[in-house]
């Protein structure tokens, strides 16, 4: 049987290099000693106030001293105690290093001593992490929801929130969770990336990117749909950049993410509050209050629920372009669930003419997947072309990738494959004026 990995040898950390991520127990062999140092200075003396005329400085080595009475430490395990206190008393304790760690996408704490993180991808136990307890959890929980004006407790068992720096927050404790505080952590990415990026790293093709951003350029309606992590709001973010520098932008989301360089761009983010609808802000409120201001193009970060005929009723009347994600597992699983979420509304409507009205207003799908290895692709570029005979809201696949196997190392190996299909977008976006794809799809019209 193969022996899993740790973090160190899974990205090639240097043995000189393994100091600055040691595990608690490699620092402090005497296990029992550190969880008594750690108990004693994070529960009985970070609680208590700070006399603010000591230095922070003066005040956690006078604090050490105090605990340790008279216990010699080496160098490295002062510094470690020492960094460990500041973290509690200036940050979010033992989750600062992995808050400022930028390769690291998404933090999830299951317990005081199991601590996941997800780098390129891929989700890897932490080791150089821990906490002392439930309650040690809970706190660091409460400090990150303080400021937002929320609070959590067995009345309010489950929290939403965004940190300063713009990373989503989400916790549940006891009694919804059955075995203790649990906390995820969706760290806010300073920059989504270029067209380029997606191309080094073999997410789509030269022919899908050219195609993609004459659709945008000519307006097309588009959804972009995928699982969780799948990398859809990147995508989004992308191709909300090929819009021009003249043109309105409002875009709407839970959290704001997107990065768009535009001059033009009006961001709108919903308000929540913690189980009471007071005061609370949704993405349909928000949906309609962008047509009284004047877009040229509507983006939503995500549609989840009645915001979606709305969405539709903008697409439908004259706000050509717009943009959104949606969280389906593929083309026809995302017309179904937009099917339900219009019915979510109450909209007393036949679902034959909610498939007409999704056919009328959405042009081009797009459906992006996380492969096994954790790298993401663009798995197929989809059109509506109409319904079928059957009712059925009819699409016809123009790019796709098809996986063939995996490497020695679990990498996938595949193929893009251009479908001999030339789509009736095509004459849309020439007649606006965009030649480009005259080279990708002349050849097969003549077919």
């Amino acid at each position: 049987m193969m022996k899993n990995k740790s973090l160190l040898d899974e990205f090639n950390i240097l043995e000189d290099e393994k100091d600055f991520a040691k595990d608690d127990y490699d620092v402090f062999t005497d296990k029992s000693l550190l969880d008594d140092i750690r108990k004693k200075i994070i529960e009985n003396i970070i609680d208590k106030k700070k006399d603010d005329k000591r230095p922070n400085d003066i005040f956690i080595n006078e604090e050490i001293d105090k605990v340790l009475n008279g216990r010699d430490l080496t160098n490295l395990e002062r510094s470690h105690i020492y960094n460990m206190i500041e973290n509690e008393l200036n940050g979010y304790g033992p989750l600062n290093e992995l808050l400022n760690d930028a390769n690291i996408s998404e933090i999830m704490v299951n317990g005081p001593n199991e601590v996941y993180v997800e780098i390129d991808g891929k989700l890897i136990r932490d080791n150089t992490v821990s906490f002392i307890n439930d309650e040690h959890i809970l706190r660091i929980i409460t400090r990150m929801v303080g400021p937002l004006g929320k609070t959590i407790d067995a009345t309010n068992p489950m929290v939403d929130g965004r940190l300063p720096d713009g990373s989503r927050i989400n916790a549940i404790i006891p009694p919804l969770s059955v075995n203790g505080p649990i906390l995820t952590i969706r760290k806010f990415k300073k920059s989504l990336g270029t067209v380029d990026d997606l191309l080094r790293n073999g997410t789509l093709t030269r022919d899908m990117a050219v195609f993609l951003e004459c659709c945008v350029k000519a307006k097309m309606n588009i959804i972009v749909c995928g699982g969780t992590g799948s990398g859809k709001t990147t995508i989004l973010n992308i191709l909300s950049g090929f819009i021009g520098d003249d043109e309105r932008i409002i875009t709407i989301e839970d959290a704001a993410e997107l990065r768009l360089h535009q001059n033009h761009v009006i961001p709108l983010e919903t308000r929540t509050t913690n189980y009471d609808a007071k005061g609370s802000v949704t993405m349909r409120d928000l949906v309609r209050n962008s047509l009284r201001m004047r877009p040229d193009r509507i983006i939503v970060g995500e549609v989840r629920g009645s915001e979606a005929f709305d969405m539709l009723q903008a697409m439908n009347t004259g706000h050509e372009g717009s943009l959104t994600t949606l969280h389906a597992n593929g083309p026809v699983d995302a017309l179904n669930r937009l099917e339900t979420m219009v019915l979510m509304g109450n909209m007393e409507i036949p679902v034959g003419a909610i498939r007409d009205y999704i056919k009328n207003a959405i042009n081009i799908i797009i459906d992006v997947e996380r492969l096994s290895d954790g790298r993401r692709k663009i798995s197929s570029i989809n059109e509506i072309v109409g319904l079928n005979d059957f009712g059925e809201i009819d699409i016809k696949e123009i790019f796709s990738f098809s996986q063939t196997g995996l490497t020695l190392n679990n990498e996938v190996i595949g193929e893009f494959k251009q479908n001999n299909y030339v789509p009736k977008v095509y004459e849309i976006i020439k007649s606006r004026g965009y030649n480009e794809l005259d080279d990708i799809f002349k050849k097969k019209k003549k077919k």
